[in-house]
């Protein structure tokens, strides 16, 4: 027993190792609210200003967003629905992937389920991890995603970052870049633009699971009845049982 034992642990420790180790740099908290109702209207106005040019919302509808959100129809015509679509509409585009293929080098992605691809986390620090780099097609890469082929929609409201590199310790290859510091103020404040790119992960957050908040809900209505039913039977049982000796 004890020599299984020690062999599971030793088939074990590979696992371990890798999950300790991690990859790429140490994601920030998202800290997102789903009950936020603000915060997730401000983000669906930021994804439908910047993001939704490129990327589609293929799975949500937007009349059922505007519904989850309260956010009223004339609103939604007027700052989230553009060109020809309407309310029942899906949340697409009019971009093709033989369009994003030539432009970026790659088919877009759809962002429906992003943060459960990837966390809240991973898209927050992406959103916050841009750096000037000439050797890019579009002079810019990330920290959390080497090599991206996305142009930096945001640096207006961020401003430029540059690279921080590693020290070097000899033995060749490229620098390694360890974090970002912004050189040229964007239009928001630093607090601003960290709050701006909040909102966008809360409501990818929301658009990839719109029951999330619903399902906890209900949850609480189940726990509650259970209590009730617990209380009723444990009576019940006295009651029953009360001139049993």
């Amino acid at each position: 027993m004890k020599k299984l034992l020690i062999a599971g642990v030793l088939l074990l420790l590979p696992f371990t190792a890798g999950a300790a180790g991690g990859h790429g740099p140490e994601l920030e908290d998202a800290d997102i609210d789903l009950k936020d109702k603000a915060s997730l209207q401000r983000g669906a106005k930021y994804y439908a200003n910047y993001c939704q040019g490129c990327h589609s919302l293929k799975y949500m509808r937007y009349n059922r967003m505007a519904k989850d959100l309260g956010i009223p129809e004339d609103e939604l015509r007027e700052n989230l629905i553009f060109g020809d679509a309407k309310p029942g509409d899906m949340m697409t585009n009019a971009l093709r992937p033989a369009d994003g293929e030539k432009w970026f080098g790659t088919e877009i992605p759809d962002l429906t389920l992003v943060t459960r691809w990837r966390s809240p986390d991973w898209v927050y620090t992406y959103l916050k991890s841009y750096y000037v780099d000439d050797s890019r097609p579009y002079g810019v890469n990330n920290l959390v995603f080497p090599k991206v082929g996305m142009p930096h929609a945001l640096i207006n409201l961020q401003g430029v970052q540059k690279p921080v590199y590693a020290e070097h310790h000899g033995g060749g290859g490229e620098p390694h870049v360890i974090d970002v510091e912004l050189v040229e103020p964007g239009e928001l404040t630093v607090k601003e633009y960290d709050t701006m790119v909040r909102d966008i992960t809360n409501f990818l957050t929301y658009v990839g699971e719109p029951y999330k908040l619903e399902r906890r809900n209900l949850g609480l209505y189940v726990l509650l009845f259970l209590g009730l039913m617990f209380l009723l039977a444990f009576y019940l049982k006295k009651e029953f049982w009360k001139d049993v000796h």
